[in-house]
């Protein structure tokens, strides 16, 4: 990335805003707008955005309309050392996009066996049970990357979409203030 490239990511990362393609043409917008708009996804399906939305909204209430698949799937596109995602946080390898696509497919397979239909169809009372039957790794017949380890991926990414925001700054009352240096060292 060249010096040009990078003040623009590190300007629009600082407001939440990112590149996303509508139309052919690359836009600066917050996941939030993105979902507003309808953004098309560009890695996740349809039914896996439909899946991410759903856990989203179910661990982290907002997660939905603050744009959790859109996030996710421009994140999984981006180069890695450049990703705000958990899964770069938690040391996944490289491709994330690996690491989301099999995790909402157990999440939808495992729904699929045991309540018979995938888990954005479910219920919100049966989201919750499963949510909380995936943290704990009580899920009978679980096909993926460890049931526990999708859950807290997931998430610390529904909790980063809708609080690390200047939206979500607001919502809880906290100041942001990007202009603040750190201390120096004397």
């Amino acid at each position: 990335m060249n010096e040009i490239e990078r003040r623009t990511f590190m300007k629009g990362a600082a407001l939440g805003t990112f590149a996303f393609t509508v139309g052919g043409v690359e836009v600066m917008l917050t996941p939030r707008q993105a979902h507003a708009q309808n953004v098309p996804l560009q890695t996740l399906t349809p039914d896996q955005g439909a899946t991410l939305d759903a856990v989203g909204e179910t661990l982290v209430p907002g997660a939905k309309v603050a744009g959790i698949s859109n996030y996710v799937d421009h994140q999984i596109t981006v180069p890695a050392e450049e990703s705000l995602l958990q899964a770069r946080i938690m040391s996944v390898r490289p491709p994330f996009a690996n690491l989301y696509r099999a995790a909402l497919g157990a999440i939808d397979g495992a729904s699929s066996k045991t309540k018979g239909k995938k888990f954005a169809e479910l219920t919100p009372d049966e989201q919750h049970d499963f949510i909380d039957a995936m943290r704990q790794n009580k899920i009978e017949g679980w096909q993926g990357p460890p049931a526990p380890f999708v859950y807290n991926v997931l998430r610390g990414d529904a909790v980063d979409v809708v609080y690390a925001t200047m939206d979500g700054y607001a919502m809880l009352g906290v100041p942001y203030m990007p202009h603040i240096a750190p201390a120096k060292k004397w």
